[in-house]
């Protein structure tokens, strides 16, 4: 009888010792978001939304020999992380409604500048802390960071492409808002944004990135 209390308790022990060690690879089976989000794709496949706004807000066309078709869905891409998601739409800038598209890619902000417009072209995406499976799109932006001067980014829109040049990163305080410092203003400046650091909502991460001609 007594050797097989000492057999439970060594394999508790190992058990405990073994999730400890792997604490990073299985610590979102023990968050309800994660365990939602991984259920919820197995039962349900959620359509991807890429509304192609009809009418464009005026403003200066900073490129115009974008004329060659590209037979792509809006999307984008930037190879350096491994990044290849669709752009998507929100139906208004409310907290539900963005939520709702950062479940299906990175979000074109409502209200900032469209691809080849002067001002900023602002796209938000989400992040996740090490370990975090892939749900949805929920770390699309985990390695943001790891990109640097002279990196490219690419937007499909509209079956344009528009080649963008990474010129700075910023780390930003909750409501701070995004320095033009270093652009002219008939510039386009694409600026992702996520949480920082990944997955924690304390700080954003901003890169920004000028259209190149």
């Amino acid at each position: 009888m007594e050797v097989k209390h000492l057999w439970k308790a060594f394999v508790f022990l190992f058990l405990i010792m073994l999730l400890l060690f792997n604490w990073a690879n299985v610590s979102w089976v023990f968050n309800y978001k994660a365990v939602s989000g991984f259920f919820s794709d197995l039962f349900e496949k959620e359509e991807i939304k890429q509304n192609i706004l009809p009418i464009e807000p005026s403003g200066e066309i900073v490129l115009n020999n974008r004329e060659e078709y590209y037979d792509k869905e809006n999307s984008l891409e930037i190879s350096k992380i491994e990044i290849s998601a669709p752009l998507v739409f929100a139906q208004s800038a409310d907290q539900s409604d963005m939520q709702k598209a950062l479940n299906t890619g990175v979000v074109f902000y409502p209200g900032s500048a469209f691809p080849g417009k002067s001002g900023q072209t602002i796209i938000l995406g989400h992040s996740a802390p090490a370990g975090w499976p892939k749900i949805r799109y929920d770390g699309i932006f985990t390695r943001l960071n790891e990109l640097i001067e002279g990196d490219e980014v690419i937007i499909y829109f509209n079956n344009r492409k528009y080649s963008y040049i990474v010129s700075k990163k910023v780390f930003l305080e909750r409501g701070e808002e995004i320095s033009q410092e270093g652009f002219e203003d008939s510039d386009n400046v694409l600026v992702l944004i996520s949480c920082w650091p990944p997955g924690k909502d304390i700080r954003r991460i901003a890169v920004q990135a000028k259209l190149s001609n």
